[in-house]
């Protein structure tokens, strides 16, 4: 995978929205889609590394999808949860941002039951 994939899938992994990393990391949103959906479209090294650091990994993984040293230790994800970002990668923009609000209420609905 490429740097667009690989961005594509951090960002649903940490569950942080274009809009929000844009925040983050001061890069505008427009620039931030425009890697994430021009063929090719890659950011310089600075913008890369604020990338990166937002999002907890390593420019190298980005780029090629392997860790060089890596900046956070991963486990690997269950089956369940693999499949589940495989369905939610197809999915259209909109419709990956609802998927997260319908977890992130299920989470919260959760946490009200154990309390």
């Amino acid at each position: 995978m490429g740097f667009k994939e690989n961005f594509k899938s951090e960002l649903i992994y940490s569950g942080i929205m274009v809009k929000e990393l844009s925040l983050k990391t001061g890069i505008k949103k427009h620039t931030l889609d425009n890697y994430l959906n021009t063929h090719n479209a890659l950011p310089n090294a600075e913008t890369a590394v604020k990338i990166a650091q937002a999002l907890g990994v390593s420019v190298e993984y980005l780029v090629t999808g392997n860790e060089g040293k890596p900046c956070k230790k991963k486990t690997p994800l269950p089956l369940e949860i693999r499949q589940i970002v495989e369905a939610a990668e197809k999915l259209s923009p909109e419709n990956q941002r609802l998927v997260i609000k319908i977890i992130k209420v299920l989470k919260e609905q959760e946490n009200n039951v154990i309390k």
